[in-house]
């Protein structure tokens, strides 16, 4: 059910965390055919790449380009290192409070965490199958999250910020199945239109995307916008979009 929005946010801006040390460890395990992903670090603790920092940095600028009525007034964060890091670097000297939510994490994949789609073949076959039956959406790794689960979170958060947030500008800095599951639940999109959107357009490292309130929703105004990045002297990095790999999610 999409929600109303009588009151609370007139703008709501969900970032996508930098380019993260997980993020390259993804990509040379995927070309590398390897199984598990060469990184130490538990999933909360990933720290941004170098490049990364730079997106961020980029992000700082662009805060500074915009006028009064543009920067946030309110500003939460997920807890996972990169994301807080995001934020810390992209509002850095600014007079604002960063607040941590834990709805704004990365769905956790439990045991399967670190592993690729190859691992998971290779290493618990039964869970491939099982999610190919069930579908991305609904299937729920043992001692992880579904999507369905993620949207349980946003929807929690959400509520919360209905009451006290009358007309602020809100700034999410978080993960991309997060922002993903912002969009399925603010726009009522369904199952299929969600997982065709999450396998054909990637949300690139330090993008923004921006919901306004227009009569009683929120609507979606810019999707996985690089305008920040763009600006600044840094990459613009994303993971090439999976189709068809259903025992793959990113970070």
């Amino acid at each position: 059910m999409r929600p109303r929005w009588d009151s609370g946010p007139g703008e709501l801006k969900l970032v996508r965390h930098g380019e993260s040390v997980g993020n390259l460890a993804d990509t040379a395990a995927r070309d590398a055919g390897a199984e598990v992903l060469d990184l130490d670090a538990r999933d909360a603790d990933v720290e941004l790449s170098d490049t990364g920092r730079d997106q961020a940095r980029a992000l700082r600028a662009w805060v500074d380009a915009l006028g009064p009525d543009d920067r946030p007034t309110v500003v939460v964060a997920s807890p996972y290192r990169r994301a807080a890091e995001t934020a810390a670097l992209a509002l850095e000297g600014l007079d604002l409070q960063v607040e941590y939510d834990e709805r704004l994490r990365e769905r956790d994949l439990g045991v399967l965490d670190g592993l690729t789609g190859a691992g998971i073949r290779a290493r618990h076959p039964e869970e491939a199958e099982r999610r190919k039956k069930l579908g991305k959406f609904y299937y729920q790794p043992p001692s992880g999250e579904s999507w369905a689960d993620v949207a349980q979170r946003v929807r929690s958060l959400l509520a919360d910020l209905r009451f006290g947030y009358d007309d602020e500008r809100v700034w999410l800095f978080t993960h991309q199945a997060v922002i993903m599951t912002f969009r399925y639940v603010l726009e009522g999109v369904d199952e299929s239109e969600l997982l065709e959107l999450d396998g054909s357009t990637p949300i690139p490292n330090a993008s923004v995307t921006t919901f306004r309130r227009s009569g009683s929703f929120l609507e979606l105004d810019t999707f996985a916008d690089t305008a920040a990045v763009d600006r600044g002297d840094a990459d613009v990095t994303h993971e090439e979009p999976q189709p068809g790999r259903e025992d793959d999610d990113v970070a």
